[in-house]
């Protein structure tokens, strides 16, 4: 199974050498070597999957991954001694990956219920995300979970907002309506299309940038916290997670990374429903 998922990357790395600036885009996504110079002779390449989430992880106009957490990951497996190849894909086919083990570890977020027992997290918190209820000027601030009661509420397709997903789902009196992506959220909130849209602040303040006339308010739901997410299914697992978050720690030392965070965050509004 490996070595299968492999060979595509492999051809797209010998490609990318002769065509620069082209993406290639697979089934399975689009994969990105990251040439991290070691002295070492027994350097391992380490699979690392990625999603659209910026910015704090994103692909960018070339093709290439970017973002907050991307940033630190790079720094932090050279401190480690290992080499990165990206893979950029949907959050359904991540979570996918990191239960088969056929990704070594992805930037994600914490309490996933879809992988849990599926994956062990870093114990450092490489970012704070705040998901948020978003809604019209003229609509009401949401101030209890309950109040989407009788609502019409816009998700993004594959995200599960740490179990928050399938409570909304299993309420007889929420209508759920799905988006495929941030924007296209924010613009059926805007046209009318749904009453609340749950979604990350940071992804959303960035597509508002070119919404010069939305009027959309905020209400913070919950913070979460994104880490590495090592899979399970890989018998170096924990070794992985020891390492990265050692190599963490040494590079904070030396003032190169900021402070390690391992606070746990709170959740915000009332009534949120617990697993």
């Amino acid at each position: 199974m490996r070595l299968s998922l492999l060979m595509p990357g492999a051809l797209r790395r010998v490609i990318y050498v002769f065509v620069s600036g082209l993406c290639f885009f697979g089934a399975a996504g689009t994969v990105q070597a990251e040439n991290i110079q070691h002295t070492g002779s027994d350097t391992r390449t380490l699979r690392v999957a990625y999603m659209e989430f910026p910015p704090v992880t994103y692909q960018n106009a070339f093709g290439e991954p970017e973002g907050e957490m991307v940033g630190t990951t790079r720094k932090v497996a050279k401190e480690a001694g290992y080499e990165l190849e990206f893979l950029y894909l949907p959050v359904s086919r991540a979570y996918l990956y990191l239960k088969k083990g056929s990704v070594d570890f992805a930037l994600g977020l914490t309490e996933v219920p879809a992988l849990k027992g599926a994956v062990i997290d870093s114990e450092i918190n490489l970012v704070s995300v705040v998901l948020s209820a978003w809604y019209r000027e003229d609509q009401a601030p949401v101030t209890d979970i309950n109040d989407f009661r009788d609502q019409v509420v816009i998700l993004i397709n594959g995200f599960t907002y740490g179990g928050l997903r399938s409570w909304l789902e299993r309420q007889d009196d929420i209508r759920i309506t799905n988006a495929p992506n941030h924007r296209s959220a924010i613009d059926m909130l805007n046209r009318g299309r749904g009453d609340y849209l749950l979604d990350y602040r940071d992804p959303v303040r960035e597509e508002l940038m070119s919404f010069s006339a939305a009027r959309i308010q905020e209400t913070e739901i919950r913070t979460r916290t994104g880490a590495w997410l090592f899979s399970a299914a890989i018998p170096e697992a924990q070794t992985l997670q020891a390492e990265f978050d050692a190599a963490y720690h040494r590079l904070a030392e030396r003032g190169e990374l900021p402070p390690a965070d391992t606070r746990e965050k709170s959740i915000l509004l009332q009534g949120f429903p617990t697993p």
